[in-house]
């Protein structure tokens, strides 16, 4: 019940000058975390500036943790597995999930709280690709699909994938204050 991984298409000027396909290939930084399976990060492109030069050399292999660099971006899509009935199977993948991948991300769920609540200090633009997830935040939740998008400003939330099916969505965070 996996999903297929992701064709990145890099554009470019070729020797002569011209606009080129430079790259179609796998995505080259795609992250697992072995005690999620079927979790799956894909880290597509960064910018470490505004306004981003369009003739910077590819980054996204270097990058680290989840937030873009300071006046960056990062473009990245993820693949969500459903989520294990048992309440103490979720809450080791979530941990397991926030310590491998997310070490920037302030991860403090309160008593109560879904235990993948954090917050990064980013505005995050959420584009719902493929299934379903529930997006949680401390007041409410509401259930995003396929061509839903969400617009996420530094506030604390979690993802939750109650559908029974693997989940797809693209994000693009930006640098926040």
């Amino acid at each position: 019940m996996t999903l297929p991984p992701i064709r990145r298409v890099v554009t470019g000027i070729n020797p002569q000058g011209e606009s080129a396909f430079i790259e179609d290939g796998p995505a080259p930084a795609v992250r697992m975390v072995p005690q999620r399976p079927g979790y799956r990060v894909t880290n597509l492109w960064c910018t470490g500036a505004a306004p981003a030069p369009v003739d910077a050399a590819d980054a996204i292999a270097g990058h680290q943790g989840v937030a873009p660099a300071k006046g960056g971006t990062v473009l990245r899509i993820i693949d969500f597995p459903p989520e294990p009935q048992d309440p103490q199977a979720l809450e080791h993948m979530l941990q397991a999930t926030f310590a491998s991948m997310y070490r920037d991300a302030r991860h403090a769920p309160r008593a109560g709280e879904h235990p993948g609540m954090h917050c990064t200090r980013t505005v995050d633009y959420a584009l719902m690709l493929e299934g379903e997830l529930l997006a949680i935040m401390e007041s409410s939740q509401t259930t995003l699909r396929a061509g839903d998008v969400l617009i996420q400003r530094g506030t604390r939330h979690a993802w939750a994938n109650r559908s029974g099916r693997p989940a797809r969505i693209a994000f693009v965070l930006v640098d926040g204050l």
